[in-house]
């Protein structure tokens, strides 16, 4: 059997692009997030290309299962925590007594809205004060333009913070921050320079928040793989058969559906077993769930497990589940990273048809996709996967074709890094005045 791998490629340095970069401030809730690999390699390859930033946090530092490399992270970061609370409410009351005007139609705009949830409002409120603050801090680093990684409570931070400094801001929307929308989503949308996705199915949802005339202001980029090392499935396809999922415990993941999936397969005396790799707020749900159908000698749950160490779980199984659901609410994934880091490594994949994962997993080309919600149709894609190795192969080897061209980090980062430029160099064109404010200068020296 050959091996070969896939490195998450650092992007080489270009001056003349970089030169064309303006200085960002990238802003998260928390940098960096073990979840958030993705996003982890975005940054470090847009510093690697030459772009000048600098990340801000909403909130403290979380390491809590982060990898070496992700610890080591030499990028600046100013996190504005808890500790921050006092500098904040200085932050807000400073631009409530420049401008009350402005500041009160702000938080009527922006704080006495539907948001969906108690933790969501709670985070909205803390990025919304937030973005006073950081507006004060990014005219101080002499940012040029704010970008949110994500569409939800960051998005809020950087609205806000352009609203009082002048600085345009963009973000990024993906899966769960835009599903269901909040109450200022269609602000957000309006007052962005630009709107940047991951997949193709969320750019026609965004452009119905934005004003008629600017519906291209959505643009769709790829994220970049995030596995590095050796890259080659085993597939051992010997009873039992050994199946993997991996993802957060909530509630747009299906594994209940999975796990119902699984005592289906135990009763038709199919031998496999589960692997499913995770943790979060569902953990005793699904403990619990696999325990009242009697699993626990077939389903393992290690608990969470790092980026750095999927890969040795993808090696050793025959196929990863990817049982994604649409809730009531509208919450969804976009296009989970699992599925692009297990055709990496050209490992089988069973997916449900839920937003973007269409664009990867095309049924019997590059895996099988099947209906949401529907244990009977996970359990017989399992019987048709395991049925024909050969096929199962021929699959997932397309399936890596498509991930190594439609997610190829050097290519994807540099679109990413043009798409910055343009934009940026579009609104410093159509606002000279401004531009020379956020940098610093006084207009009148033009």
């Amino acid at each position: 059997m050959t091996t070969d791998t896939v490195t998450p490629s650092p992007a080489l340095p270009d001056s003349a692009l970089s030169k064309r970069l303006p200085r960002t401030a990238y802003v998260l809730l928390w940098f960096p997030l073990s979840s958030e690999t993705f996003i982890f390699r975005e940054v470090q390859r847009l510093a690697a290309l030459g772009m000048p930033l600098r990340v801000y946090t909403m909130y403290g530092q979380q390491l809590r299962g982060s990898s070496e490399e992700m610890r080591r992270c030499p990028l600046p970061v100013l996190r504005l925590g808890a500790k921050s609370t006092f500098r904040i409410l200085g932050a807000f009351f400073r631009a409530l007594g420049r401008d009350p005007g402005a500041v009160w139609r702000l938080m009527r705009k922006g704080l006495f809205r539907r948001i969906r949830n108690l933790e969501s409002l709670g985070e909205n409120v803390w990025c919304f004060l937030a973005g006073f603050l950081l507006a004060e801090q990014a005219r101080r680093d002499k940012v040029e333009l704010l970008h949110s990684a994500w569409g939800n409570g960051c998005a809020t931070a950087v609205w806000v913070a352009s609203r009082v400094s002048g600085i345009p801001f963009a973000f990024t929307g993906r899966a769960g921050d835009i599903y269901p929308e909040d109450g200022i989503l269609r602000e957000k949308c309006r007052d962005a320079l630009f709107i940047r996705t991951n997949n193709l199915t969320n750019v026609p949802w965004l452009q119905s928040f934005c004003p008629p005339d600017e519906q291209d202001k959505v643009h769709a980029v790829y994220n970049g793989l995030t596995l590095a090392g050796r890259t080659e499935c085993e597939m051992p396809f010997t009873p039992p058969f050994r199946l993997l999922a991996v993802g957060r415990f909530c509630r747009t993941k299906g594994f209940p559906e999975l796990l119902t999936m699984m005592a289906r397969l135990r009763r038709e005396c199919v031998a496999v077993r589960l692997t499913l790799v995770g943790d979060g707020g569902w953990r005793r749900k699904l403990h619990a769930m696999r325990r009242r159908l009697g699993l626990d000698d077939v389903v393992d749950m290690p608990g969470f497990v790092p980026n750095d160490r999927i890969r040795e779980y993808m090696h050793s199984h025959d196929m990863l589940i990817v049982p994604s659901v649409v809730h009531a609410n509208g919450d969804r994934d976009g296009i989970p990273n699992v599925i692009m880091e297990a055709l990496s490594c050209r490992m089988p994949v069973i997916a449900t048809d839920v937003c973007g994962i269409r664009e990867v997993i095309e049924d019997g080309v590059t895996g099988l996709l099947i209906p949401q919600r529907d244990p009977a149709a996970l359990a017989d894609a399992v019987r048709r996967m395991l049925a024909d190795r050969q096929a199962a192969q021929r699959m997932a080897e397309a399936g890596r074709e498509r991930v190594l061209a439609m997610f190829d980090s050097e290519k994807n980062i540099r679109q990413l890094a043009e798409l910055y430029a343009e934009q940026y160099a579009d609104w410093q064109a159509s606002r000279p005045d401004v531009w020379l404010f956020t940098r610093g200068l006084p207009p009148q020296d033009a």
